[in-house]
């Protein structure tokens, strides 16, 4: 699902929001472009997901799943895909709904 349309900066802010805390700035910053909330909304999900990280051993392993899929969505917001994570796009979706309105961002 790649867009034509899509400026440099756009693509920037898509990387961006997959950098775990600043998922939370490019959703505050970018909150009216619906490329960079789609891939805020989703970074700011896996940054409350990496949390995880902090359990011995079954956390280790979280966290390197969440990291590799950073790593996928970094690749696919930077050549201008609207890349769903698996399982989780929905969610997301709802999570940074919440998030902005519980914020007032």
């Amino acid at each position: 699902m790649a867009n034509q349309t899509l400026t440099q900066d756009q693509k920037a802010w898509g990387v961006i929001s997959y950098l775990w805390i600043l998922s939370l700035v490019a959703l505050a910053a970018k909150k009216n472009d619906s490329y960079v909330r789609f891939h805020a909304n989703q970074g700011v999900l896996l940054f409350v997901i990496s949390f995880v990280g902090l359990i011995p051993v079954l956390g280790w392993l979280v966290s390197l799943i969440v990291a590799v899929t950073a790593i996928i969505a970094m690749v696919k917001a930077y050549n201008g895909e609207k890349w769903q994570l698996p399982l989780l796009a929905g969610p997301a979706k709802e999570f940074g709904a919440w998030l902005e309105k519980t914020l007032k961002l």
